[in-house]
């Protein structure tokens, strides 16, 4: 048996519209009179079912076709029943949180997606071991599943301090912190270089700074959670390590994406024009928020970074919009998994066009506290950028959904 990977990639695409929608409803709450709906339990479940619904779904679909392809005994059962045990709490928590926000369904769900993680990631783990061990990706996909464990203790220490009334503000925060820290920079960051390097068709004896960049990346991944802390009056030790951290990132990033120029520039020119500039987008995205992250160790600076909302909302959409759903839009459709038509491709531009006017707008609303004037009408601004964003998933998701004619692979 064979994973139905159209199948499971067009739930992707449904899901990421969806995202988009509740993204619309939130920013039309705020621009204009809408009674209907509590704002925070929006918040909730737009920020859980785009974790689970879209990426977490995505990736591990996607990891799981890689084992496919490289295992010729591979055991698919195990895998269709987590991917479908993941959709069915991604919804739960769609739903619910909505409806309660955080209580007893709602949690139930969040809970159960995290047992789900486990049970992915060992097996995940125990199947890498069945193939070529020089494969690149394969100690980076190892990393992603480990990252992704550690993020939930964040989830339970938070929780523990819910119910034992213990929870104060600023270990709220960290928590939060955490959890988001081990999700982005970790299991995100790792699964979508692991897919990068499958891609590629990487080997690990290709090039000595493949596996280099790959102990860089992991050694710092930990003590960079140490960045979202700075904002907190942290002994110096703390702050040394965190700056270490975010240069080492720096280094890493920048000298890998430079090799992979170099080496791939060629390969890479065999697919469309709006596919590499895709690609492209995402690489800049990355590179910027790097960057970030070591500017944040300015201290002025990341005092204000870390307490002014607008800045870590446009930091957030900088990484789970143009670095990891460009990235996974790319690999989608350069791999041919889904047939792009000109209408998809419209939808893609409209897309990438919205997630550039929204980083821009929150990035000017973020600079309000360094003295730039404020923008006017910025909320229904917003609002209307978040419409461009759903109308360029909605393309993209239907018309990839909908039978159409052939069309030559692009």
């Amino acid at each position: 048996m064979k994973l139905n990977l159209k199948f499971w990639l067009q739930f992707s695409l449904i899901n990421l519209f969806i995202v988009a929608l509740l993204g619309v409803t939130m920013r039309y709450k705020l621009g204009f009179e809408f009674p209907y709906f509590d704002q925070s339990y929006l918040i909730h479940s737009h920020s859980h079912f785009a974790f689970a619904g879209w990426l977490t779904h995505t990736l591990m679909v996607l990891m799981i076709y890689y084992l496919q392809e490289k295992i010729s005994n591979f055991q698919l059962n195990k895998y269709k029943k987590i991917i479908i045990a993941n959709l069915i709490c991604a919804y739960g928590m769609l739903f619910f949180f909505i409806i309660q926000g955080y209580a007893m369904v709602s949690i139930f769900f969040s809970t159960s997606s995290i047992f789900v993680s486990y049970v992915f990631g060992y097996l995940y783990w125990k199947d890498l071991k069945k193939i070529d061990q020089d494969l690149a990706a394969i100690n980076w996909f190892r990393a992603a599943v480990i990252f992704n464990i550690i993020s939930s203790l964040g989830t339970f220490y938070l929780a523990y301090m819910m119910a034992t009334k213990t929870a104060v503000e600023n270990l709220k925060l960290s928590s939060i912190y955490y959890y988001l820290h081990f999700q982005y920079n970790g299991w995100f960051f790792f699964a979508c270089i692991g897919l990068l390097f499958s891609f590629l068709k990487l080997k690990k004896s290709d090039h000595p700074f493949y596996e280099q960049a790959f102990r860089l990346f992991a050694v710092a991944c930990v003590p960079a959670y140490l960045l979202s802390l700075l904002w907190l009056e942290v002994p110096d030790w703390v702050y040394i390590l965190a700056v270490i951290a975010a240069l080492i990132q720096v280094y890493a990033w920048f000298k890998l994406l430079l090799i992979l120029i170099q080496t791939q520039k060629e390969f890479l020119k065999n697919f469309a024009p709006l596919l590499r500039g895709i690609l492209a987008f995402s690489y800049i995205a990355l590179s910027l928020k790097f960057i970030l992250q070591l500017s944040s160790t300015i201290p002025a600076l990341g005092e204000i970074v870390f307490i002014y909302r607008p800045i870590v909302i446009a930091y957030l959409h900088l990484v789970l919009l143009a670095v990891n759903s460009l990235f996974l839009l790319f690999y989608i459709y350069a791999n041919h998994f889904i047939s792009i038509n000109k209408k998809i491709k419209i939808g893609l531009l409209i897309f990438v066009i919205g997630i550039f006017l929204n980083e821009v707008l929150l990035g000017l609303k973020g600079v309000i506290p360094f003295g730039f004037p404020t923008v006017p009408y910025t909320n229904q601004v917003l609002f209307a950028v978040a419409l461009i964003l759903l109308l360029g998933s909605g393309m993209i998701a239907f018309f990839s959904i909908k039978k159409t004619k052939q069309h030559p692979a692009l």
